[in-house]
This record gives C-alpha cells, structure tokens and sequence, in this order.
C-alpha cells in the first residue's frame, strides 16, 4: 500500500490493505492460511464489511464501485426474475424462508466482495465490471 495516502483511510481500512498487501487476493493460499491465522474479529473486519451487508447497493456507490455494483445488481435482478418466472410458470410459491435465504446470500455477496473490491480500486487502480476479481484461484 502507499504510505503516503495512509492518512485518508480510516485504520480499519488501512488494516484491511495490509494484509490484502501482504497476503494476496481473496482466492490465494497464502490469504486463506493468513485469514485462518487470525482471531475472529480480525477474520471478520478482513474478510467481511458489515455496511455493505445492510446497505450493499448504496455503499458501493458511495465508495465508487458503481461497475461493480451494477454487476452485483444484475445479478440479483436476474435471480429474482427466475424465482418470479418460476412462480409464475408453475403456480408454486417460493416459500418464505427460501426467499429470506436468498436475499441473505445476496446481502453476503455484497458484504464479501465489498473490502477487496474497494482495495483493488485504491490501492491497485483497478475498477472493473467483476465484483468477483481475486476471489477465483490464483
């Protein structure tokens, strides 16, 4: 990470960009050894963003990962729109705790792709459409 601009970053951010420095993309061995290694609150501010779990669509904005998330959000809108056809094809309404389920996954998509995608755009320079960028293995 560059030093210099340290001082613009909350330390929870400058603390997420260490070991994103040090140890590599999400999808590496080295930072999944790294993320077991450490306590749980620390395995949770690295790997997870808990803002971007409740407010997913607008943080993203707000951090400028506006191609990211249009990615992310077309990949909700496509699965809600294959639970609506098939709810509408077959008659058969999903159940309750199947939808809350799936909205939850889509809440973590955002949560967990959030800290790396944010790290990549500042300190790598990179913004691209892939939310999933490093999380593949490398």
């Amino acid at each position: 990470m560059d030093t210099s601009h340290s001082k613009q970053y909350s330390a929870k951010w400058q603390e997420r960009f260490a070991f994103f420095d040090k140890n590599g993309a999400p999808g590496t061995a080295t930072y999944k050894n790294a993320l077991r290694a450490l306590p749980f609150g620390k395995r949770v501010l690295v790997n997870s963003n808990i803002i971007a779990f409740f407010f997913g669509f607008i943080y993203f904005f707000v951090l400028g990962l506006w191609r990211k998330n249009l990615s992310l959000v077309g990949i909700a809108a496509v699965l809600g729109l294959i639970m609506g056809v098939f709810e509408g094809i077959t008659g058969i309404t999903i159940p309750r705790a199947i939808d809350t389920g799936t909205n939850v996954a889509l809440a973590l998509m955002w949560s967990m792709t959030a800290n790396y995608a944010y790290y990549l755009k500042e300190v790598k320079g990179l913004n691209g459409w892939n939310p999933f960028e490093g999380f593949g293995k490398s």
